[in-house]
């Protein structure tokens, strides 16, 4: 994977997830996958972990400010050991009772790190909470040392994780719809059983939340993600290879019999917004060293990452609209993010969907 820059900055940004400029990108963008695109922002757990402090009351307001300044949803983070963080179901369902139309997500949950009876259990409660607000992000569990850790510490096979979060999932589904006339009560997997799933709470929607996957873009990641899960959600570096995989699994969904739509394509991205440009790259090495024990160039070779000017950043993601995305998950690369949000909220956020209008109006007009 190319480790070139990917931020916004003036000098030597990529032209490919910066203006976007390739032709093939507007003329093979997939149809939108029914619905405008959205654009939700992270919640800070991390970051208020990383300064020492884990109050609720900040995180709420963080929910109730995010959501009368228009963004679409609100994430949170999961980690137990290796990145710690106020649980994310937790933080969620006080947050979902505290705003009234934002959608609620996990970027990404980790399921091994809790029983999956006990997952389902919690997830199906947060899902009364939200309502029909609720989309889960799962991930494997993030390829570090600390994450391996993580998943020793509370008795998780890492080996195999890769499996066991697919079927974590089918199994959550299953017990979701255990409760429906005729649905099976009971779960044979190669790592999980159980029986009486019916006696669980039912989900507050039928089926359950969306599952989205949160991946790479590897042939395997591509495939699950096209025929087992409802949406796509990585941090591709590269606007590049973000369009070539949401192409093809658009692809194998169609294959699979899955109709245009099924798999919604999200991005995970960090932005740093300051008008001058070494300031927010300077900014953003700074969270990152803290975040991770690594450094932005590092980082970068596998997350994607943009800082500059909201106008710059927008322009940056724009290249990932032009190659398909329709849901983009924002973290703020700030330890103190709520100073950025009310511009990323006002100048940013219009400018985006800007760039969404006028592709899709490209698409409709004759």
């Amino acid at each position: 994977m190319d480790a070139e820059r990917p931020g916004p900055a003036p000098q030597g940004a990529r032209t490919s997830a910066g203006r976007a400029t390739d032709e093939t990108l507007t003329h093979d963008r997939p149809q939108s996958p029914g619905g405008p695109l959205r654009i939700g922002i992270l919640l800070p757990t991390r970051e208020q972990a990383i300064n020492g402090s884990y109050a609720a009351a900040p995180l709420l307001d963080f929910a109730r400010r995010a959501e009368s300044l228009g963004f679409d949803s609100l994430w949170a983070g999961d980690s137990l050991t290796a990145r710690p963080r106020l649980d994310p179901l937790v933080v969620l369902s006080a947050a979902a009772a505290a705003t009234e139309r934002i959608t609620v997500g996990t970027a990404a949950l980790t399921p091994a790190l809790r029983h999956p009876l006990i997952g389902a259990n919690m997830v199906a409660s947060l899902g009364h909470v939200a309502r029909d607000r609720l989309v889960l992000g799962l991930g494997s569990g993030f390829p570090m040392p600390e994450t391996e850790e993580e998943f020793a510490s509370v008795g998780a096979s890492f080996t195999g994780r890769v499996g066991r979060l697919d079927e974590i999932a089918d199994l959550w589904r299953t017990a979701w719809s255990a409760g429906e006339p005729g649905r099976p009560t009971g779960f044979q997997g190669k790592y999980w059983q159980a029986d009486r799933l019916d006696r669980l709470p039912s989900p507050a929607t039928p089926g359950g939340p969306p599952l989205w996957l949160a991946g790479s873009d590897t042939p395997k990641v591509l495939a699950r993600a096209a025929t087992r899960y409802d949406g796509w959600l990585p941090f591709l570096p590269d606007a590049d290879a973000y369009g070539r995989a949401t192409r093809r699994i658009a692809e194998l969904a169609a294959e699979a019999g899955r109709g245009p739509g099924a798999v919604t394509p999200a991005l995970y991205a960090t932005i740093t917004v300051d008008s001058d440009a070494g300031a927010a790259k300077a900014e953003l090495e700074h969270y990152i060293r803290h975040y991770y024990g690594r450094s932005l160039d590092q980082m970068s070779a596998i997350q994607a990452y943009g800082w500059g000017s909201a106008e710059q950043c927008a322009e940056w993601l724009g290249g990932y609209v032009r190659a398909g995305a329709r849901h983009l998950v924002l973290r703020i690369g700030s330890l103190e993010p709520e100073a950025q949000l009310k511009e990323v909220a006002e100048v940013l956020l219009p400018a985006v969907r800007e760039i969404d209008r006028t592709l899709t109006q490209g698409e409709t007009t004759p």
